[in-house]
């Protein structure tokens, strides 16, 4: 048995669930906000047996997107009050870290 922890951007966690719930592949749901954007995602952890493990990869590699962002990079210092606008920089943002750990065990109380 396996424990997959995933790590999604909000925007794909509506489809990505719809079709693990489709799968019969249970999933539970914890927010969670990313440390550089500051941006809200989603960690889902999700229990299969090991021979289940390539399908639920390949759902997250089908739903969740990589995407291209460009966000305002924090003001260089400058002295006496004097003020240097910053040019936005392009980032990629999405897709998913996932992490497989092995379970031993698994109880539903």
């Amino acid at each position: 048995m396996k424990l997959l922890i995933a790590v999604i951007q909000r925007q794909d966690e509506g489809g990505l669930i719809k079709e693990l719930n489709n799968h019969r592949i249970g999933v539970t749901r914890v927010s969670s906000q990313g440390g550089f954007l500051r941006e809200g995602n989603v960690t889902l952890f999700i229990v299969v047996d090991d021979a289940r493990v390539e399908e639920v990869l390949q759902l997250v590699r089908s739903h969740c997107y990589t995407r291209t962002k460009f966000v305002a990079p924090l003001p260089p210092i400058a002295e006496s009050g004097e003020f240097y606008p910053s040019t936005p920089v392009e980032v990629q943002v999405g897709g998913a870290s996932v992490f497989v750990i092995n379970v031993a065990e698994q109880a539903r109380l």
